[in-house]
């Protein structure tokens, strides 16, 4: 019995998925196939398969049963694999250029097979190795402004929303950010990894209940405000680039919630990369933090202008606070990054990797010290510009 008539989940192998691109008839059958798992994530398995006859690769993603990064012990959904299909699928549909393509899915076995960007590199990696990517921001502004308007209130009948609402209904994954990126960092909770060095600066945060009750109120924003379909985990580690190209991958987070999210979550991991730099090198960063928010602003209002559905779209004002309200809470949910991704149970390779034991520890404090500032400065800035200053100022 072949793999897809088994209708059963089991974890792929390598041999197993070569027999299954072979299924599906994704190759000529002159094709000689080698394949490897590529997978470095925490939730899945990621296999590489490529015809080394016709030059021709695909990806295959499988989702597991558990958290890959903690073990059986910590269980997940495989609906998530679905979920992500469907993501790309939906975010295809608005910019088709900017996510891969999908050739085949299969609930029952928890896969996706997706285009291989082989081609191009996980743009944290880039990043770190000192590369540029001159399109990356404008190519994620558009993203994000497309993505979100056209899955929202603003460009879909009420009926057709809800029902996406309900699709894309994620509570488990969602359960996850609620936890490490809203709860536990700012408590003295068993999933916090942070040096003992920095025990005075999170302590501080433990005790400042100012930060922790805007803490709470992105938590309950990103609990209720089903605004439109997010990716739900946009980082620089989920991004694919080149100097002009750009795909988004992995949106097994994805679920209906604030549109501030997805772009506090990119531009917080802009930051943290920002921190991680010398200060003569983050002059590119900073460039790439306000075009973000620039083409998103942009792309958005031209979209509220053409397409919107909404009766009060010509009342004065109107557009506007809802920019300044995406802008805020766009601040506050990169500040919650920023905070999480350095104690909290994920860290990133921007602030890890560096070596030196002291840079390391002062980009740390830099990052908590700017996360704080974000979330409680998030409804008076009105500009990325003001925390790139006060970056600078933390360094001088």
């Amino acid at each position: 019995m072949t793999i897809l008539q088994k209708k059963q989940y089991e974890p792929l192998t390598v041999e197993t998925a070569v027999n299954l691109t072979k299924e599906l008839d994704l190759f000529p059958e002159n094709s000689i196939l080698s394949c490897r798992e590529i997978g470095d994530g925490n939730l899945n398995y990621v296999f590489h398969i490529t015809d080394s006859i016709n030059e021709k690769g695909i990806i295959i993603k499988q989702a597991l049963p558990y958290a890959k990064v903690v073990g059986e012990s910590w269980p997940l959904t495989l609906k998530r694999s679905t979920i992500e299909t469907n993501a790309l699928k939906k975010h295809g549909e608005f910019v088709p250029q900017l996510v891969p393509e999908v050739y085949h899915s299969d609930e029952d076995l928890a896969i996706t097979v997706m285009e291989d960007l082989s081609h191009l590199t996980i743009a944290r990696e880039g990043l770190i190795k000192g590369q540029s990517y001159p399109k990356l921001s404008s190519h994620i502004g558009e993203y994000i402004a497309r993505t979100l308007f056209s899955t929202s209130d603003f460009a879909l009948h009420p009926f057709e929303k809800k029902r996406l609402a309900v699709e894309f209904s994620n509570p488990e994954l969602c359960k996850i950010t609620e936890d490490l990126i809203f709860t536990d960092p700012f408590f003295d909770h068993e999933t916090n990894d942070f040096e003992p060095e920095l025990r005075e600066d999170v302590e501080a945060i433990w005790k400042n209940n100012a930060l922790k009750l805007e803490a709470a109120k992105l938590k309950l924003s990103f609990i209720t405000d089903a605004e439109a379909l997010l990716h739900g985990d946009l980082h620089t580690g989920s991004i694919f680039a080149s100097e002009t190209e750009t795909k988004v991958i992995d949106p097994e987070f994805a679920f209906y919630g604030p549109i501030g999210f997805d772009i506090g979550l990119f531009i917080g991991n802009l930051f943290l990369h920002a921190v991680s730099r010398e200060e003569a090198h983050r002059a590119v960063i900073f460039e790439h933090i306000e075009n973000t928010w620039t083409v998103f602003h942009s792309v958005f209002s031209e979209l509220w202008e053409q397409s919107n559905l909404e009766v009060y779209t010509k009342v004065e004002g109107y557009k506007e606070y809802i920019l300044q309200k995406i802008f805020s809470d766009t601040l506050g949910f990169a500040g919650c990054e920023l905070i999480r991704r350095t104690i909290g149970l994920s860290h990133v390779k921007d602030l890890d990797g560096i070596a030196d034991k002291d840079k390391r520890i002062a980009a740390k404090k830099q990052a908590l010290a700017l996360g704080e500032a974000l979330i409680l400065n998030r409804n008076k800035w009105n500009s990325l510009t003001v925390a790139i200053t006060l970056l600078g100022e933390k360094t001088a």
